[in-house]
């Protein structure tokens, strides 16, 4: 089990600084790479920006929970 939340850590990790390095800041970021640099910026957030949100959230969940469950399995008498 403790295997298994060592690799999620892992495969969270790398996709959280995918996802934050996408994100889009005050000069562009990464995202305008992919299309998002032609908006203006009195335009509100788009489906892309929200979805990349909730991704991002998601992800960041996933990284929280697997960090208590090692730390959980760690503490267990006998791991």
């Amino acid at each position: 089990m403790i295997l298994f939340l060592q690799i999620l850590l892992i495969v969270t990790s790398v996709l959280l600084v995918l996802l934050v390095l996408l994100h889009r800041g005050r000069g562009g970021g990464l995202s305008s790479l992919f299309g998002g640099g032609m908006q203006s910026s009195l335009s509100g957030s788009s489906v892309v920006e929200k979805n990349l949100d909730r991704l991002t959230l998601f992800v960041g969940a996933v990284w929280i929970i697997a960090i208590v469950g090692i730390g959980l399995l760690i503490k267990l008498p006998g791991a």
